[in-house]
């Protein structure tokens, strides 16, 4: 067999990526984060689930790289400090009311509560990356970066547990005005 034909073999990583990616995100969202397992999502995918196991440990590394891929990198366009923080907070709140990409985001910090390997790979390959980001736009101090993801993600995974919708409108309008009172 020549080494084309063997390196061709096989679905893209790329296409698959993309396709386990909707799949989870299709899962999570008819399913709830709980119901929508390895299996389901490996069935939804059209691919085996040792497909799944020799790309992503878990469950929750497999949603934190969807949700990356879901969410890409955070938008840090405006002059301003005020322009860029609320161009965040409006940027992640649309984002948590994509169709999965919410019920994923609270799911994952859910299991990361008593899943310590899971803690670690939503700090390393989730927090940081945004952090940085903003710390470079923003220039505040780690903490103060820490504090402005802390308030609002918080606040907005909140509301979506509470109620089971994302928030929108005038509250995010609201919760940009408080934050950007507090960050002044």
């Amino acid at each position: 067999m020549p080494a084309s034909t063997a390196s061709s073999a096989g679905r893209p990583r790329t296409d698959l990526n993309a396709t386990v990616f909707a799949a989870t995100l299709r899962a999570v969202h008819d399913l709830g984060y709980a119901g929508a397992t390895m299996d389901r999502i490996a069935e939804a995918a059209g691919v085996a689930k040792t497909t799944l196991y020799r790309r992503w440990p878990s469950k929750g590394a497999l949603v934190v790289d969807c949700l990356l891929d879901a969410l890409g990198p955070v938008p840090v366009s405006g002059v301003r400090r005020e322009e860029i923080m609320a161009t965040a907070i409006r940027w992640i709140a649309a984002k948590i009311g994509e169709p999965g990409v919410g019920a994923a985001f609270a799911g994952v910090f859910s299991d990361a509560v008593s899943d310590p390997a899971l803690r670690t790979i939503l700090a390393g390959r989730f927090q940081e990356p945004y952090r940085h980001a903003l710390q470079g736009a923003l220039d505040e101090p780690d903490d103060r970066v820490l504090l402005f993801i802390d308030v609002v993600t918080g606040t907005l995974l909140h509301r979506m547990g509470m109620t089971g919708e994302p928030m929108q409108g005038s509250d995010v309008d609201a919760l940009t005005e408080m934050v950007l009172r507090t960050f002044a």
